[in-house]
């Protein structure tokens, strides 16, 4: 919710501090007082147009915060993980509201702090302006896409957004909880468009891309013909070296086995005895002496060391006649020239020949465009659009169910709000399947239908009423949307929402905004004391002239709460101008009365 509004040389307004309640908020005043600069604020720290116009008279630059509490769950949505592509709130995410703010800020390189999102813009009287997100300079539109997440703005100009069929779509969407039908729909949907994409390259390849399938195909082949192993080259390469090294290998072994241990290679006695029988004579003239302590440690000692030359010499004698002939030889190089044209290809290492190879394998499916594979991958995209079509159905079949009990519903809050004989048709309208009727978000044109009075015609919400007319429609799809979703987790923003209204409907109008008050933060700019009365906190623009000492600063608003005494006197000049005793009276039986 906002949680405060703060604003410094904005039009009239020199300096106000904004703290709305978290249900329903009145913004009262006398008419030209400069109640529009609230919401100018909340649309400039909504990344709109930044006008040097708005700048007060005599200051170089006006300046605007919005600070917005999140919700717990928001927050921690930030941390979750948890995305998918069915909401129709943010389509990256997934996420709506306050979790989709905070998922489009961790974008932005900004997270909350304490539990706070920080959303200021400045405007300079030379008309640059610079948007800043928790400190942090970002682009205008990224506070747009965040604030548009967080506050709701239905007012004249606001209105239009509605009017587009995307807007009419996520609303209905939205009422109608269809979020687990339009994720499998999308599933099946993407699927599609990857194929269809897929057959598309297919088709338009050129004479290229079939000399590059050309080469793959051949490469593959004569890979698969060398039949390379991981690491074979480098084996055969040891191979060879011991080969050629036979006689040194062989004259080495054997000297050192001769030394070690002379059975291992029949070296006559004579010669002298090996390490090991020297050894042996050590460990036994040691074991010889009777007296224990150091001569027995090393006698140990050297049956160690013993233990060990065992072990090389047995390592060393299987060495021996290992080393291959010369055909063998012939062999090793002939195969290791092999494997060497394979790696200067396509290498550097074996690994990395065959890594190619089967990626190769992957892109050549792609490039086959021969009729057997077109006709393969089409018969599999006919078997994902049939699938795609009944999710679209199951979709739709959850719109038209939705649309029915949305336009009733809203029809019916519409008699309660001065509105006698308008009503509004949530139409549902299958695509011509002959055209190939499946987009993004399933098979349905969806369009609002808005009668103003009996006896109009139907026309297309947003070019059929006025703003208030607009506004109370706005309202009372949003009191459905709360009744059939719960909070909506928003603040909504309502601007002549009240136009063309007064006595007993005036009263319902405050009920319903009172009542929509109670699932969502609710902000209203009003002049009916009958709709202020229901508010939770109210506050009181006023038009002060100039100081004399600064009479260049021109009439000055300043913005006030009113609370007890003070806000019935405020209610006592809505109700009549004045402030009279059988005014305030009556200020104070509404006030009491605006009780839900």
């Amino acid at each position: 919710m906002l949680e405060e509004l703060d604003i410094r040389n904005l039009g009239p307004i020199r300096e106000a501090t904004i703290a709305p309640a978290a249900g329903m908020t009145a913004i009262t005043g006398e008419t030209g007082a400069g109640k529009s600069m609230l919401l100018s604020a909340i649309r400039l720290v909504s990344g709109g147009a930044a006008e040097s116009s708005r700048v007060s008279s005599g200051a170089d630059e006006a300046w605007a915060q919005a600070i917005f509490a999140l919700s717990d769950d928001a927050v921690a949505s930030e941390h979750s993980g948890d995305t998918n592509d069915a909401g129709s709130g943010d389509a990256d995410s997934g996420f709506t509201g306050a979790a989709a703010a905070v998922a489009k800020a961790h974008d932005a390189g900004v997270d909350p702090e304490d539990g706070e999102l920080f959303l200021s813009r400045t405007v300079r009287a030379s008309g640059r302006s610079r948007a800043v997100l928790g400190g942090k300079s970002v682009p205008r539109s990224v506070l747009g896409a965040i604030a548009g997440e967080l506050v709701t703005i239905h007012g004249q100009t606001d209105q239009l957004k509605i009017a587009a069929s995307s807007r009419q779509r996520e609303f209905l969407d939205r009422v109608a909880g269809d979020e687990a039908e339009l994720a499998a729909y999308r599933k099946a949907w993407d699927a599609l468009a990857a194929m269809d994409e897929r057959l598309e390259r297919l088709r338009s390849q050129e004479s290229s891309a079939r000399q590059q399938a050309d080469y793959l195909r051949e490469s593959i082949d004569r890979i698969n013909r060398t039949d390379p192993q991981p690491g074979e080259d480098e084996e055969l390469k040891a191979r060879r070296e011991r080969i050629e090294n036979a006689a040194d290998i062989a004259q080495g072994v054997g000297s050192a086995l001769g030394a070690l241990d002379a059975s291992q290679v029949d070296v006559d006695a004579a010669d002298g005895a090996s390490a090991v029988e020297l050894i042996n004579h050590a460990v036994t003239s040691l074991r010889a002496i009777r007296v224990g302590g150091t001569f027995a440690e090393q006698a140990d000692r050297l049956e160690s060391i013993n233990a060990d030359l065992g072990d090389v010499v047995f390592a060393l004698s299987q060495e021996l006649g290992d080393e291959g002939s010369v055909e063998d030889l012939d062999q090793i190089n002939g195969r290791i020239h092999e494997l060497g044209d394979l790696t200067r290809r396509w290498g550097p290492t074996l690994a990395d020949v065959l890594a190619w190879r089967d990626k190769a394998a992957f892109d050549l499916e792609d490039l086959d465009a021969s009729p057997e594979k077109v006709a393969e991958l089409e018969s599999e995209r006919q078997t994902l659009y049939d699938a795609a079509l009944a999710a679209a159905d199951v979709l739709s079949a959850a719109r038209v169910a939705a649309a029915a009990d949305l336009g009733a519903r809203v029809t019916e809050e519409l008699g309660s709000l001065a509105m006698l004989g308008a009503s509004l048709e949530v139409r549902v309208t299958p695509r011509d399947k002959a055209d190939d009727p499946l987009g993004p978000y399933g098979r349905d044109d969806i369009a609002f239908l808005f009668t103003p009075f009996e006896g109009s015609p139907q026309l297309p919400m947003g070019k059929s009423a006025s703003g208030g007319e607009l506004s109370r429609l706005m309202l009372a799809l949003e009191l459905v949307a709360a009744d059939t979703r719960g909070g909506a987790d928003q603040t909504f923003i309502f601007d002549e929402v009240d136009a063309g209204v007064g006595g007993k409907a005036a009263v319902e109008l405050g009920k319903r905004l009172a009542r929509l008050a109670r699932s969502a933060q609710v902000i209203v700019v009003t002049h009916l004391a009958q709709v202020a009365s229901w508010a939770d906190a109210q506050f009181v623009v006023t038009k002060e002239p100039p100081d004399a000492d600064d009479d260049d600063l021109g009439v000055v608003t300043t913005i006030a709460e009113v609370n007890g005494e003070t806000r019935v006197h405020e209610i006592a000049r809505m109700l009549s101008g004045s402030e009279s005793e059988a005014s305030l009276d009556h200020a104070r039986e509404l006030l009491k009365e605006s009780v839900l």
